[in-house]
């Protein structure tokens, strides 16, 4: 079945001045003090990748953007969460995430970080593409790496939510005769962006990701059905802006038949829910071992 068969009626786009969607969406201009959240992450995952047990650097595609880093949890039931880093689908990598890595590998779940290229040099659909190998990588390798190819889940923050939904929504079969239609067993999409018609107009995003109205439409995960009938749990911090909160809870409602719950993280703002899913005390990690059935 093709994309556009598959895909769901849009309610129209309210229409906002273009200065609107400019600012909801800045949200480095939102939370002016970004770069210290960078840093700290920048130098926790650099400590991560020497002191843990750690494949750096696995190729799951042709493209040298094309890798993945996994730490393997030594204990445990062969969970495994693929997280995607976020950036606007043009900035930032997967080494910035490491930090992620000792509190879940401590929960007995291995991490996979995974790369893709950016924006301008490759389009949000080649980027959609290159998840896809990501995951037929990490399920046709997994017990390798003394995981079970039934104990996947995907996790991804701000453009990664974009496309976890995404690999929600995947047709495994039809993109590799190999794989389970249910090849992931949830997805958790935090600070995501379902809905990309805005995002054509933010004029200072305009000259990397290159939308029209046709393509951020075709790529919007809110106007396509979930694939499987695998859980799907959101969350957004309570001081994110309008448009996330918007975003949030229009896959909820689009996405109704899967969706398992969202996680309130109050105060927080699109940075800061990093910190929380690194944190085994936090609301955020909790909800994400609920997804993986680890709570029981």
């Amino acid at each position: 079945m093709s994309a556009a068969a598959r895909r769901r009626k849009a309610p129209a786009l309210e229409p906002k001045d273009p200065a609107f969607y400019s600012r909801e969406y800045n949200n480095r201009a939102l939370v002016p003090e970004h770069p210290e959240y960078f840093r700290r992450w920048a130098e926790a995952s650099k400590t991560a990748r020497a002191r843990m047990i750690c494949y750096l650097d696995r190729a799951y595609g042709d493209s040298p953007h094309e890798t993945l880093d996994l730490f393997p949890a030594r204990k445990g039931d062969g969970t495994c969460l693929m997280f995607i880093h976020g950036g606007y689908w043009r900035s930032l990598d997967k080494s910035d995430f490491s930090f992620l890595a000792p509190a879940w590998v401590d929960a007995g779940v291995s991490l996979a970080v995974v790369n893709y290229a950016l924006c301008p040099a490759v389009t949000i659909e080649e980027i959609v593409r290159q998840m896809l190998r990501a995951s037929r990588w990490l399920w046709l390798h997994a017990e390798e790496y003394g995981m079970d190819q039934d104990r996947l889940y995907v996790c991804g923050h701000s453009a990664g939510g974009h496309l976890t939904a995404m690999m929600m929504a995947a047709l495994w079969p039809v993109f590799d005769p190999r794989l389970p239609k249910d090849l992931w067993k949830g997805g958790l999409a935090v600070s995501g962006l379902y809905d990309l018609r805005p995002l054509v107009h933010v004029e200072w995003l305009q000259p990397d990701l290159r939308l029209d109205e046709e393509t951020a439409l075709r790529l919007s995960p809110a106007f396509l059905p979930p694939a499987t009938r695998a859980p799907v749990m959101t969350c957004v911090g309570g001081a994110e802006s309008s448009e996330f909160k918007r975003q949030n809870a229009l896959l909820a409602e689009r996405w109704r038949t899967v969706f398992a719950g969202d996680i309130e993280l109050p105060g927080a703002n699109h940075f800061s829910v990093m910190d929380a899913l690194a944190d085994p005390q936090s609301a955020l990690f909790q909800g994400a071992r609920r997804l993986m059935k680890l709570d029981r």
